[in-house]
């Protein structure tokens, strides 16, 4: 039987307008503050200042163009502020680079958003914003961050549990739950204020239609938007509606009058101040909130109820809570199907809330490059302006939910795997989004992240086509994908392989941190790098790419990317192009010479082992189907003998029968290569692959330029290098996108040498274990950083709180892992590309 939320799924249309699209933070984003974001919109401001391309908001709802927003404001009558938003620090501020200060958890949520549930932890003691300022500033890159947890602000269960849950009664009507638990020893009070306003839109912001919230009866505002028409809005109990304008306090901010004289802080100053002049008091403006003050008894909690419908209703608060209860069942019922197993087993709780997480970071993104240069002075059509083009107007999933609305192609890229399994078409909405006309870059480039467009990301968009593809075998959206796959596949051949040699210079290509230079900047040695992960990303690249093709039937086409494919693996397994060091049993970036000459940079990182994930294995049906296809390879092979020679096997594949595995090494060098990476002395942690040798602890390497030296060590943890800016410390040991490709590399590898390819795993532990066996026992590693043991889930780093009831069941899915104990390092709630932990339990497919 489907479930209920599988049958929303497939009128999706309506059910998707509403969803967790409303931003938790806005404020510090390139589009809001210009070349210097961090500074020039900061939190402080963002309670006085509205918004030009978005909002923010704190467990926050909204329709698929943010026009109207629903969010949950909160203040426990200590703090200074109406928390109205989620803090956090600042690119300069935090000792690590941008780091949120809160504790809060997504708990649930289905694809069509018909049910969601979030927590926040909320002190009933003043927040400590300056001392987690202060404090952060303080440290150096050697020492530890300091957490919203080590101030000591939890202490005595002194806090409230903020439950926030969402459910559509239809399409347009949504319901909203708030529950707050007192889990302190007394009596505690608590204003909640359910807010309602409309994005700023109007005036300076281009419109001249201004929608209105009118407070009716009691509980009951009247929102009227010239798209959305009207709107009804009940809250339950009854509470004093405050009504102000969602306008900028240019008084505050800026020393200027005001356009009104409420503003958007107005609420905030009616609240915290008792200043009812801050609001309008005929009750008509562009945001309201409902204003209860809860004394809660200790151990006790207490409940607001909210509506947001299209229609008016005699009694919104009768099927309330059955509503809610039908939704939640139907959640269940949903993630049994997709999930499968013990739904009370750890294992599931921990796949659903990666999962939920990934839902709720879906987040409205606009952006008109063309308007945002016009309304800052600058001429469009002059100068380099180099994504005039673009213009988005979309909800995205983001790699977190906090650090800013943002996307970067290849995290969007990674968060699509996941999304397959409970939603297959935003899966591939999202895999389309970039490849796009207003997106996609006339010259074929994929834009990289908001930072910079120009940068250039792996190019892992067909890889993840490709995997979403072969869930349901959609070959239109494949026939779709494809093209514009293709121009950007021409945009790296022609962009960034400077000699034309078959070997790739990308960039930085995500893996900073673990490299002697910056590879995104220019070199201080002059000459460029030859990558060997550039290269391994083009040779993956391409074979997506002939999978595509001979999917689609395009067979001319697909023999034309294997000859790319042979060039590329020709030049990357060749004596003469360095990246592989016979002596070192290693691939290395390779360091060109302005005079001709190179050096190897051994580095023993992930650069050298990506080349294992361009691994792809064709089924011996391909050599039957399309004889054309292997007769001409012969022939190509034949017409080019050195290109045979440098290949593994010589070229033996095309004149055989079985399987065809395309890859960048032979048997010899994938023993040599996974022997290092299966070592727990080098690369193999108790949670997964780092992402940089354990070796370099003892044996850093270095590199000296003009009396300059350049210096990687291992570091289990956060980086010490400001190399990369002050948001340096991205790419930790244990990362999840690589090794998901290792073990799906690892999978096809199996599939090619069979049972009787067996190496020892761990490295010197006597244990042979087959590819296949290798893959699943990396998949475990990376699983049990999440599960809760005899010391917690390892994840939260010994974290003793988390051995809490009210605690335990809270994994975060940081960025990436500690290399040692697998605490989370980075962005905490990072639940975009780590998401991948719910294909663990999984079969992690071709």
């Amino acid at each position: 039987m489907v479930s209920a939320e599988k049958q929303r799924l497939q009128e999706a249309g309506p059910w998707r307008k509403w969803g967790p699209y409303l931003s938790e933070r806005q404020w510090g984003t390139v589009r809001e503050g210009g070349d210097n974001a961090w500074t020039e919109f900061t939190h402080d401001q963002a309670r006085y200042r509205a918004y030009r391309w978005g909002e923010d908001g704190l467990a926050g709802f909204s329709d698929d163009r943010q026009r109207v927003c629903l969010a949950l404001a909160l203040w426990n009558g200590a703090d200074t502020i109406l928390k109205e938003r989620l803090f956090g620090l600042t690119n300069g501020e935090g000792n690590h680079g941008e780091d949120v200060k809160e504790c809060y958890y997504y708990l649930d949520a289905t694809p069509t958003s018909s049910y969601l549930r979030m927590l926040y932890k909320y002190p009933q003691a003043k927040f400590p914003y300056e001392e987690l300022v202060a404090v952060n500033a303080a440290r150096t890159r050697q020492d530890p961050e300091y957490e919203l947890l080590d101030t000591g602000v939890f202490d005595d269960d002194r806090y409230f549990d903020v439950v926030v849950e969402y459910a559509k009664a239809g399409p347009e009507d949504v319901l909203m739950r708030v529950t707050a638990h007192n889990r302190g020893p007394e009596d505690a009070t608590l204003h909640l204020l359910p807010t309602l306003w409309f994005r700023h839109t109007w005036s300076w912001a281009g419109d001249v239609r201004v929608p209105t919230l009118h407070t009716c009866e009691p509980g009951t505002v009247r929102a009227e938007h010239p798209d959305l028409g009207a709107r009804w809005w009940y809250v339950s109990p009854p509470a004093p509606i405050l009504v102000t304008e969602n306008e900028t306090d240019n008084e505050h901010v800026f020393g200027s009058p005001n356009v009104t004289p409420y503003v958007k802080d107005g609420i905030e100053r009616a609240v915290l101040h008792g200043d009812l002049t801050a609001v309008a008091p005929d009750g008509v403006g562009t945001k309201a909130a409902a204003h209860h003050e809860l004394r809660i008894p200790a151990g006790r909690s207490a409940q607001v109820r909210v509506r947001l419908s299209d229609h008016s209703l005699h009694d919104p608060f009768a099927d309330f809570d059955a509503t809610i209860t039908t939704r939640r069942d139907e959640a269940d019922d949903f993630y049994d199907e997709v999930l499968g197993g013990d739904p009370r087993s750890d294992e599931r709780l921990v796949c659903r809330q990666a999962l939920a997480g990934l839902l709720w970071s879906q987040q409205y993104y606009a952006f008109d490059v063309e308007r945002w240069l016009t309304e800052r002075g600058t001429d469009p059509l002059e100068g380099d302006q180099n994504w005039r083009h673009l213009i988005a107007e979309d909800v995205i999933v983001m790699p977190d939910k906090w650090e800013y609305p943002w996307f970067a192609a290849w995290d969007l890229a990674f968060h699509a795997v996941p999304l397959v399994i409970v939603d297959p078409e935003l899966a591939k909405q999202q895999i389309e989004l970039l490849l796009g006309r207003r997106y996609l870059h006339p010259n074929g480039q994929i834009p990289a992240y908001e930072w910079n467009f120009s940068d250039v990301n792996p190019p892992a968009h067909a890889w993840a086509a490709w995997f979403v593809y072969q869930y349901d075998r959609d070959k239109e959206f494949l026939a779709r994908v494809f093209p514009p796959l293709l121009r950007a596949f021409g945009w790296w051949l022609n962009r960034k392989d400077a000699d034309g040699r078959n070997l790739f210079q990308g960039g930085f290509l995500g893996l900073d941190n673990i490299g002697v230079f910056d590879r995104s900047a220019p070199l201080p040695t002059g000459g460029r790098i030859d990558q060997a992960d550039g290269t391994a990303w083009m040779a993956l690249y391409c074979q997506n790419l002939i999978q595509m093709a001979l999917e689609l039937g395009e067979v001319e086409q697909a023999a034309t990317l294997l000859e790319n494919l042979a060039w590329i693996a020709a030049a990357t397994g060749h004596v003469g192009s360095g990246l592989w060091d016979e002596e070192d049993g290693f691939f290395h970036d390779v360091l060109r010479h302005p005079d001709g000459s190179s050096t190897a940079l051994k580095v023993r990182s992930a650069v050298g082992l990506l080349p294992l994930a361009a691994a792809t294995v064709l089924g011996p049906d391909v050599r039957q189907e399309h004889p054309e296809l292997v007769d001409g390879m012969r022939e190509f092979l034949d017409r080019h003998p050195a290109v045979r020679a440098a290949l593994w096997g010589h070229g033996a594949q095309a004149d055989a029968s079985g399987p065809v595995l395309f890859s960048l090494f032979d048997e010899s060098r994938l023993r040599r290569i996974l022997a290092r990476m299966l070592d727990p002395a080098e690369f193999l942690s108790p949670h997964g692959i780092r992402s940089l040798s354990r070796w370099h602890a003892e044996h850093p390497y270095a590199l000296t330029v003009d009396g300059v030296e350049h210096r990687v060590g291992y570091l289990p943890a956060e980086s010490d290098s400001g190399m990369f800016g002050g948001n340096s410390n991205w790419r930790g040991p244990v990362w999840f996108p690589i090794n998901v490709l290792f073990i799906r590399a690892l999978r096809h590898l199996h599939e090619y040498f069979g049972d009787g390819f067996t190496v020892e795993c761990p490295t010197g532990s006597g244990r042979q274990l087959n590819l296949r066996e290798v893959a699943q026992d990396i998949g475990e590693r990376l699983l049990d950083a999440f599960l809760f043991g005899v010391d917690g889930r390892p994840v939260h780093g010994g974290q003793m709180r988390y051995r809490d009831p009210h605690w335990r069941d809270l994994p975060l899915f940081y960025e990436y892992l500690h290399g040692d104990n697998g605490a989370g390092i980075g962005a905490s709630h990072q639940t975009g590309w780590t998401a991948l932990v719910a294909l663990l339990p999984r079969e992690v497919t071709r």
